[in-house]
């Protein structure tokens, strides 16, 4: 099969096509047709070596396609079915690929497109799992830092679901959809912890860091303990401030959680746009304008027609 490899970390230079061996479905996998490939900031971050491993390694995390053979013991499912899952990191190849192996799958809801379930794995597990750690609940005041991405609308929409009031960061662009979505809205930079203090001025009950980095002092203020903030990114300062870092060994993962997000956006319950649809050929281009902050929503690379 044909898949896109890196055989050193580094920038986007060294994401290439190759011609490899398909992955055979083990014990209770499932082997699918790759149609579709979801993209994230944990592309370019896996790629330039933050969670090491051995090389070579594969790129996307995220697929929606057909299975294409069933591994022992797998029952519920035939080959030609449509399905979506996550990858775990760090194998020779991941999404970006023909072919990929599955261990925890979904079906695609009726009438919806490859592109949008394969948006939804990575997004929908991160969203339910950060929230169900910090305990989200009705009556919650949660600040989402960072919240304007693919997992803050979703998590926005989670938590406004579930009762709470929402508060995230957001820039200019994507101010009138995040309030779209139920949240209120404030701005990034110097001065974060006072601006969220004007809209709570007694601070928040939950956080949910998913920003750049560098302001978990903060964060921790506007809770009042940092048993009440949880980061998926600003892994580097957690442990210095006693912060769990989400998504590191050890997390517990809500594979559960994409088949019932799947669902209710079929149902329109809830929304995860997908911003543009490109070849993966220009998978180079797409980590870089996810690395840069440029892209203003999800990107789906498409494999196969």
């Amino acid at each position: 099969m044909r898949a896109v490899q890196i055989d050193e970390f580094g920038g986007p230079e060294v994401l290439r096509f190759v011609e490899t061996d398909a992955p055979a479905p083990g014990p209770g996998q499932i082997q699918v047709e790759v149609r579709a490939c979801g993209t994230n900031p944990a592309d370019w971050v896996v790629r330039e070596g933050a969670l090491g491993g051995r090389l070579p390694q594969g790129t996307g995390f995220e697929i929606a396609g057909v299975v294409s053979a069933l591994g022992e013991g797998v029952e519920g499912t035939a080959v030609g079915d449509r399905v979506f899952g996550n990858l775990l990191f760090g194998g020779t190849t991941s999404g970006a690929a023909e072919f990929a192996a599955l261990g925890h799958w979904g079906a695609i809801p009726d009438g919806m497109a490859f592109e949008q379930a394969a948006a939804i794995p990575m997004v929908a597990e991160t969203a339910v799992r950060v929230l169900d750690e910090v305990g989200v609940a009705k009556g919650h005041t949660v600040f989402l830092n960072g919240g304007s991405g693919a997992v803050g609308q979703l998590a926005t929409q989670i938590a406004v679901r579930r009762g709470a009031r929402v508060i995230v960061t957001s820039g200019e662009a994507k101010e009138a959809l995040m309030r779209g979505l139920g949240a209120e809205v404030t701005r990034y930079g110097e001065g974060l912890e006072e601006r969220v203090r004007e809209l709570a001025p007694h601070g928040v009950d939950r956080v949910v860091d998913m920003g750049r980095g560098g302001v978990l002092p903060a964060l921790i203020a506007l809770a009042g303990d940092p048993s009440r903030v949880v980061t998926i990114t600003d892994f580097e300062q957690a442990a210095e401030f006693g912060v769990r870092a989400s998504g590191r060994e050890g997390t517990d993962f809500r594979l559960d959680a994409p088949q019932w997000v799947a669902d209710a956006i079929a149902a329109g319950t809830l929304s995860l746009p997908v911003w543009r649809v490109e070849p993966w050929e220009k998978i180079a281009e797409v980590q870089e304008d996810i690395k840069s902050g440029s892209a203003r929503g999800k990107t789906v690379l498409r494999v196969s027609a």
